[in-house]
């Protein structure tokens, strides 16, 4: 799985907690919360990416992530 896979899957997933985002060109620097995502709705795109991918990995780990690209980056290492 590359990181460009972990990518499309936080965006698949960003798009069904916030179908206003449907057609939206969503990319790498965007932030969840710019892009409207509440705590909830952030803490939601997490878990479901988690669960797609089979991780168990603290969401607080990823706390540190400014963007989707840097979420990407630091579930890509985990796997």
């Amino acid at each position: 799985m590359t990181h460009e896979d972990v990518f499309n899957i936080i965006v698949n997933h960003t798009r069904e907690i916030l179908p206003d985002l449907e057609h939206h060109a969503l990319q790498p620097t965007d932030s969840l919360r710019a892009l409207g995502a509440n705590s909830v709705d952030r803490a939601d795109i997490l878990m479901m990416t988690l669960e797609t991918l089979s991780l168990n990995v603290p969401l607080v780990e990823m706390a540190k992530a400014e963007n989707i690209g840097e979420l990407a980056r630091i579930i890509h290492e985990k796997i």
